[in-house]
């Protein structure tokens, strides 16, 4: 790629979405001599919350910690609808600055690291004309999140054809579609059919949430009564740091205790529902699942809304598996037989790293599963770039922040040592294992093509703010796992992965 035919910045980031968006603003703020580029291939901001558009799409995480720790949330709600959580993050690249360095309807086809630049080439394509556009690039944020943004995880049944109703994946509800009065079975017991239910209960006709196994759901209030007092009494920023801190705290609390008490736990779980249920309710068929207590991501009601609907009678819960559909629903395996209008198969997500996006170094293939991540922001064979990825068990943003924190301390670093690029690198023979440790349906699909994670710090990722604040916010950075050259060679041979390469 000749520099004639392409544009530089110093970083690019891929994708728009809280985290694209929270980037920008870090760079800005921390590294505020760095020029900088979005690449979205939406035509608009936001990322998830632009893109799903079903009955009910909300946050399942806290607004205090799930929002930008430099953008207090001010909002009453604790779990925010999808169209506030756009209007926010839209309202944070318009405030700062941002919108004008993003450039919609670019989808990322490759990169390519040039050993010899110390620069990412990168190749995109643009959706509304089919142009490719070409640009270089000192360092590679990737915020494009986890997941395919065309399509969910799909499942084909027997008899789909025959069914005389409509099937609507949530990844693709149409927002004019009108359900009043239908008889609507959802297929699935994740955080998309817990949020479905109670949204579309009041207008159904009635909604079935049919699963094949349980899942843990939780009430969690809407209103925080802590934060709206502190609110009252100390200025916005302060009052919103305070709710985060504390948010973050009972979140690891909580996290610890149901690991160490996997049972107790359990029985709360379980006694909140029977308290909301009745005794008559099938408490152990449908609410008791296989795994323990965050083996796979808890599910939030909020204020109970779920379970309010099964009291309402608005709405029920099927534990069964599915032989075929039929014409007029779906045959279940024990013989029974669920009459529907509407079938919303809200089977999951398909993981989607870097948006698929083709990843070289000095033209050799680097293949996800080959890479080990580092400090869970980077991956080695892989020199500058880094990758946006979220926490499982707490808000997203907060490892977003930390790693962008990182990143820009990493530019400082490099800028005041004269180095041009930094790699990690891992030992020899080192130990690996899944890069994530939940035993959710998408996440165990999508292992073979992940990176792995080490058993030790720094190769180990770990799902604990307060540790990841330690390491990543105040850690060295030259810590002998990530190391740093010039492209000059000055002071260093080039690291093994690369000298392999040339």
């Amino acid at each position: 790629m000749s520099e004639a035919m392409a544009e530089y910045v110093d970083v690019l980031i891929v994708g728009a979405g809280v985290s694209g968006v929270g980037a920008a603003h870090h760079l800005q703020r921390r590294a505020p001599g760095k020029s900088y580029m979005i690449f979205e291939a939406r035509d608009g901001m936001g990322g998830t919350w632009d893109l799903f558009r079903y009955p009910g799409i909300r946050s399942d995480s806290d607004m205090h910690t799930f929002g930008y720790a430099f953008k207090p949330w001010e909002d009453g709600k604790v779990f925010a609808d999808g169209p506030a959580i756009r209007n926010y993050v839209k309202e944070t690249a318009d405030e700062s600055g941002i919108t004008p360095h993003i450039r919609f309807k670019h989808r990322v086809l490759s990169s390519n690291w040039n050993s010899r630049t110390a620069r990412w080439e990168v190749e995109a394509k643009r959706t509304d004309t089919g142009e490719r556009v070409k640009v270089e690039c000192r360092f590679l944020m990737m915020c494009s999140g986890y997941y395919r943004y065309d399509h969910g995880h799909v499942v084909h049944w027997e008899g789909e054809k025959e069914f005389a109703g409509d099937i609507i994946h949530p990844q693709h509800w149409r927002e004019d579609y009108d359900y009043t009065g239908k008889k609507v079975v959802i297929i699935g017991s994740g955080a998309t059919a817990v949020t479905l239910v109670p949204a579309m209960a009041e207008k159904a006709g009635h909604v079935t949430m049919l699963q094949r196994s349980p899942t843990y759901i939780a009430p969690r209030p809407s209103v925080d009564p802590v934060a709206n007092f502190l609110r009252k009494v100390m200025p916005s920023k302060a009052a919103y740091s305070a709710t985060r801190i504390k948010n973050v705290l009972i979140s690891i609390i909580f996290f610890e205790i149901a690991q160490r008490w996997p049972g107790w736990v359990k029985n709360q779980v379980h006694k909140y529902i029977r308290d909301e249920l009745g005794d008559d309710y099938d408490i152990d068929k449908h609410f008791t699942p296989k795994y323990n207590p965050w083996d796979e991501r808890f599910c939030a009601a909020p204020d109970g809304d779920f379970f309010q609907s099964l009291k309402k009678g608005e709405a029920s819960v099927v534990t069964d598996q599915i032989e075929r559909f039929t014409k007029t629903g779906i045959q279940l395996k024990s013989g029974e037989h669920l009459e529907a209008d509407l079938i919303i198969p809200a089977t999951g997500l398909e993981m989607l790293l870097a948006g698929g996006m083709a990843m070289q170094v000095d033209g050799r293939e680097i293949s996800p599963p080959e890479t080990v991540s580092y400090r869970g922001m980077m991956l080695s064979q892989l020199p500058n770039l880094a990758l946006a990825f979220g926490y499982t068990n707490a808000s997203w943003t907060l490892k977003i922040d930390l790693t962008c924190e990182r990143v820009c301390r990493l530019l400082n670093h490099m800028d005041a040592k004269g180095y041009d690029y930094c790699v990690p690198e891992p030992p020899e023979g080192i130990e690996t294992q899944p890069l994530l440790n939940l035993q959710s349906g998408y996440i165990k699909r999508a292992e073979p093509y992940l990176p792995k994670q080490g058993v030790e710090p720094p190769w180990r990722t770990y799902q604990n703010y307060i540790q990841d604040m330690l390491a990543i916010r105040y850690g060295k950075l030259e810590d002998g796992a990530l190391q740093f050259y010039c492209k000059s060679g000055e002071g260093a041979s080039a690291p093994r992965e690369l000298a392999a390469a040339e």
